[in-house]
């Protein structure tokens, strides 16, 4: 599997699956795209393991500095959007929250699910986050086991 490192954006191209080519949404042609901010490395790596154990069909885009998420998701034009965010909620320069909180203003991004990915089991966290517009507040599991159906899980979004 290809990965090309360009400073802070990590892209790793996984070979889609023939079942998940034909997916539509009411946007047209369901994206393949899943962008993650993440500034942990081992979680990363960790997320690309699960992402292609579990559905190799996506390619993933990593973004460790939320600003720079945000500014990423800004250039992609219209049809290239991705079919979910996933966010860790602490990031430099922009948290998880105040990422939601910025795509929310603009109804460009309303029909992308976005999910938390955090150590955080802080119920005011928690509420912040949902709404502001995330789709889930999800507490990194750890087990194996449980780390394979939440990857499941986040994918059903898609």
């Amino acid at each position: 599997m290809p990965t090309f490192n360009h400073g802070l954006i990590l892209y790793v191209n996984i070979v889609p699956h023939p079942q998940n080519q034909e997916k539509k949404t009411s946007h047209g042609p369901a994206s393949q795209l899943i962008l993650l901010g993440e500034d942990d490395f081992d979680d990363e790596e960790l997320l690309k393991e699960l992402f292609s154990s579990v559905d190799g069909s996506f390619s993933l885009i990593f973004m460790n500095n939320g600003k720079k998420l945000v500014d990423h998701l800004h250039s992609i034009p219209d049809n290239h959007l991705p079919c979910l965010l996933i966010l860790d909620y602490n990031m430099p320069e922009l948290n998880g929250e105040e990422i939601l909180k910025e795509l929310k203003r603009d109804p460009r991004y309303a029909h992308i699910p976005k999910i938390i990915w955090t150590t955080s089991q802080n119920d005011a966290y928690r509420k912040r986050c949902l709404e502001a517009g995330a789709n889930d507040y999800i507490v990194k599991p750890t087990k194996v086991k449980d780390l394979f159906e939440t990857i499941r899980y986040m994918v059903s979004f898609c």
